[in-house]
């Protein structure tokens, strides 16, 4: 199986399984059913109702046409064709996809799929070296299978702290056990789905709890309390 190694903003590396051609298509087939049923159901009940007007026409197959940029924005990076294939887009550089890396991938999508049957978005997959098609090498993304990253355990992460390490928040050290395993289990998310949410209510949480102000991007405040904590706590 073919996979990618990410290096996240906090210079952890994570290899993910890209998404084969297979589940792609899968995930597309079940996408192209969706809004087929969508598309037919409309019609019928338009020509039901009688109604002609062309703009009342347009304005109910919106949806249908902006199916696939609301969805990967709504479902953090999934179809609904993806979620039950499992695979989502990720960000090469670790970062949670953004709104504008959705939108190129979506404005792109003509031309990877539309064009010639997806024979292009088929190619470039094929021989780019993380499966992207060319949305994805647009947007620097590809997709991923979700849950297939490595496992690293947040443990393993911090075990290998230099002995002169400096600890950058003090109140690290009143962290209780079950507080620890909290913020442990929303990295993991974050790592192995990719999934924010989490990992921004702990954080909120815990500098409410601790009183502490940071300006540290979420996941590296997060990494860096467990540090902390692994100092005081072995000493």
């Amino acid at each position: 199986m073919q996979s990618v190694n990410i290096r996240t903003t906090q210079n952890v590396a994570i290899d993910y399984v890209t998404a084969g051609l297979g589940d792609r298509i899968g995930a597309f087939l079940i996408d192209v059913l969706i809004v087929g049923a969508y598309v037919i159901v409309m019609a019928l009940a338009l020509t039901r109702l009688t109604i002609d007007t062309n703009w009342v026409f347009m304005l109910f197959y919106l949806p249908a046409f902006f199916y696939h940029l609301i969805s990967e924005i709504a479902f953090n990076g999934q179809s609904l064709g993806k979620k039950q294939m499992n695979i989502k887009v990720v960000r090469l550089d670790g970062a949670p996809a953004t709104i504008g890396g959705y939108i190129l991938r979506w404005i792109l999508r003509p031309l990877d799929i539309g064009i010639f049957s997806g024979a292009i978005a088929v190619i470039s997959i094929a021989l780019t070296q993380n499966a992207q098609r060319l949305g994805d090498l647009a947007a620097g993304t590809t997709v991923a299978k979700i849950a297939s990253a490595v496992k690293v355990t947040s443990h393993q992460l911090i075990k290998n702290l230099d002995s002169d390490y400096q600890p950058v928040f003090s109140d690290a050290q009143y962290l209780s056990n079950e507080e620890v395993n909290i913020i442990k289990q929303a990295l993991e998310v974050n790592k192995h789905r990719a999934d924010m949410k989490p990992a921004i209510a702990v954080s909120r949480k815990v500098k409410e709890h601790l009183k502490v102000q940071s300006d540290m991007p979420t996941i590296k405040f997060l990494y860096t309390l467990l540090k902390d904590y692994n100092h005081y706590t072995s000493q």
